[in-house]
């Protein structure tokens, strides 16, 4: 038997795999910390390369670092969650369009002792108490979205600049801001999912959740091409579809740990 001709088909095909590989549609999003420390890409975006065949590289950054990172065209797609922010971005022609995807809530974390007696369900009292008892607070101070709220808090109880002795701003992502609270019994605002997501807890726990200023809304946004042409903007766009359509609303809806939904598709609002 003359082997030689299913060798070359085999050698052949081999090419045609490695070529096809190295060929793969692929593009760039900037996106916040905590879709990825949350979990929620590593099953997120498996499931959009299935249906679509495209690799997307995420940068996790700050939700403002995101958009300044898109503003120089670096990234393709934006997925974070800052709407004040967002809307500046779109209005000033860095993206095409907004679009709603997913929501979940921002919790304040402390220690199970709560020595500032801020147990629960409004925010701005609490951070008042945290204030005035000059408690331990760990802020991200990064400019992320979780920041921006934790700033909006601040200033909704009168106290911009006057957190007390105790506050600590890290300029870090929220896992490491969640490692320092948990190292040295702070407090600290934290989106949900990130907190599900946490392992090394200590005594930390939810001392304030219910609020619904501690709302958290996340959008996408498309790189705008007419400011940086070489965005792959179809590429950007079919995730975009993807993500806000009934197939990837319900991926969004799955994903879960210890049985709790991390994320809410905005289809369920």
């Amino acid at each position: 038997m003359n082997i030689r001709p299913l060798v070359l088909s085999l050698v052949a095909a081999g090419v045609a795999m490695t070529s096809a590989l190295a060929h793969a549609e692929n593009m760039v999003m900037s996106s916040t910390t905590s879709t990825e420390q949350s979990g929620l890409f590593g099953y997120l975006l498996p499931k959009f390369k299935e249906a679509s065949g495209i690799d997307i590289k995420v940068v996790a950054l700050g939700t403002g670092q995101a958009l300044d990172m898109a503003r120089r065209g670096d990234a393709d797609v934006v997925f974070v969650h800052d709407k004040v922010a967002e809307e500046k971005f779109i209005a000033e022609g860095y993206g095409v369009k907004r679009f709603e995807v997913m929501y979940n809530d921002f919790v304040l974390i402390g220690p199970k002792a709560d020595p500032a007696g801020v147990k629960g369900n409004d925010i701005v009292a609490a951070l008042g108490k945290i204030a005035a008892a000059n408690a331990s607070f760990v802020s991200r101070g990064d400019k992320s979205g979780t920041n921006a709220a934790e700033l909006r808090f601040w200033k909704m109880a009168d106290l911009s600049d006057k957190q007390g002795a105790g506050y600590k701003a890290c300029g870090c992502g929220m896992g490491p801001a969640l490692n320092m609270a948990a190292s040295s019994g702070a407090y600290v605002l934290a989106d949900r999912g990130t907190w599900l997501n946490f392992k090394n807890r200590a005594d930390l726990s939810v001392l304030v959740e219910g609020d619904k200023r501690l709302f958290n809304q996340y959008g996408v946004m498309v790189v705008n091409p007419a400011k940086h042409p070489h965005v792959k903007q179809a590429l950007a766009q079919q995730f975009v579809d993807w993500v806000t359509s009934p197939g990837g609303q319900g991926v969004i809806a799955s994903y879960k740990i210890g049985g709790e939904q991390l994320f809410f598709p905005n289809a369920a609002r």
